[in-house]
């Protein structure tokens, strides 16, 4: 069984910076690769940022150059830098594990996810 556990989360004042990390027990995401997702209040869960097992990325336009989507293959552990944060990326944040479904990867694998608070 796949254990996802994030860490990182905080309150930062809009402009700052966090870093987010997942730590997986094991990687079994080599077809679909990782990605981080987020939840604000009364809102949907959306995709902020996926990469490849080969290390090719993605990003929604909303975060597109000031979040960094990294990982460390030896570590089995993903990232995502967050710099300039703004008071609309205030969410829970969760990093899934993306596997392929019937025509297109999907998150299969989800951590307990992390509070981002930006003021």
């Amino acid at each position: 069984q796949v254990q996802l556990v994030e860490s990182g989360g905080g309150s930062v004042q809009a402009g700052g910076s966090l870093k987010l990390s997942c730590a997986a027990s094991t990687y079994i995401f080599r077809d679909c690769g990782m990605g981080w997702y987020r939840q604000a209040p009364g809102k949907e869960r959306e995709l902020v940022s996926t990469i490849t097992s080969a290390g090719t990325t993605t990003y929604a336009d909303s975060v597109k150059g000031r979040f960094t989507i990294s990982q460390d293959n030896a570590k089995n552990t993903l990232y995502l830098q967050m710099n300039s944060l703004k008071t609309e990326d205030t969410a829970v944040y969760y990093c899934a594990g993306r596997v392929m479904g019937w025509s297109t990867c999907v998150a299969r694998y989800w951590g307990q996810g992390t509070q981002v608070t930006v003021s």
